[in-house]
């Protein structure tokens, strides 16, 4: 294998994907399988990361389902000792799973609705990387990849929480760059635009908003989840060894649209 083509290479690394039973989650996850990680599939129930897990394991690929609620401390705690008890590190940590129970005016929503969108979106992400840390700090450095959105780069009308908590992410991610690359742990934020997935059925699902909104863009049409796996594969690896603090945006050309 060529030097550089090498870099790509992530056989002997573990990887832990949030949010990893279906959609973006799941593309980024056999991604890195298939690049050679070990990867561990994540979301709130059990069965759902094992039939993952176990798809993976079908075509040859290495990977365990660990269920993990990430809005909950224990489960957090949990899914980090389970990575290491079965597989003695962590190299790469996809904080990948969000939620949006919200669509409407800002002065629409309740406390309940901005504490629990907060506490997934950004508090959860914050926190599972600070359990991640020592054991990257252990095995010499690793690289934190946290899924944000094109919403926390340009304010549009209904999402104005998912907004500011993608923001936010976004934030945390240039923080994680500055202080912890000392350590040799890279942090990086990708944004996706409007992707088809289940998460975002709500918007897709509506052709006349589709239908004027891919006409707004340049590439004139919106993405699969597959369409994101490679980037993240990219900054996971050794190829992107001086990519950190970036905000790295995949929105078929949103941010350049009208």
């Amino acid at each position: 294998m060529s030097v550089i083509k090498s870099k790509f290479d992530l056989s002997g690394k573990v990887a832990v994907i949030t949010g990893s039973s279906k959609g973006i989650g799941k593309s980024i996850a056999q991604g890195l399988a298939e690049n050679g990680a070990k990867v561990v599939v994540s979301s709130r129930k059990q069965g759902a990361v094992d039939l993952v897990a176990e798809e993976f394991k079908k075509v040859g690929l290495e990977a365990i389902g660990i269920k993990c609620h990430i809005a909950d401390s224990e489960q957090r705690k949990n899914l980090i000792a389970k990575t290491i008890e079965e597989f003695g590190r962590i190299d790469i940590l996809v904080n990948n799973a969000a939620i949006n129970p919200f669509y409407g005016p800002l002065e629409g929503a309740d406390e309940d609705v901005f504490d629990k969108i907060m506490e997934v979106n950004v508090k959860a992400p914050w926190l599972l990387s600070n359990l991640a840390l020592p054991h990257m700090q252990k095995a010499g450095g690793g690289s934190i990849i946290n899924i944000s959105s094109v919403e926390g780069l340009r304010p549009g009308f209904g999402l104005g929480l998912y907004s500011a908590t993608k923001s936010a992410l976004i934030m945390l991610t240039k923080n994680q760059a500055k202080e912890w690359g000392r350590y040799g742990i890279r942090a990086n934020v990708v944004c996706p635009g409007l992707i088809k997935t289940k998460f975002s059925e709500g918007l897709w699902a509506d052709e006349k908003l589709v239908d004027r909104f891919t006409k707004s863009l340049p590439l004139h049409r919106i993405a699969d989840a597959d369409e994101m796996a490679g980037l993240v594969m990219l900054l996971a690896s050794d190829a992107a060894s001086y990519m950190t603090g970036g905000v790295y945006v995949a929105d078929g050309g949103y941010l350049v649209s009208g």
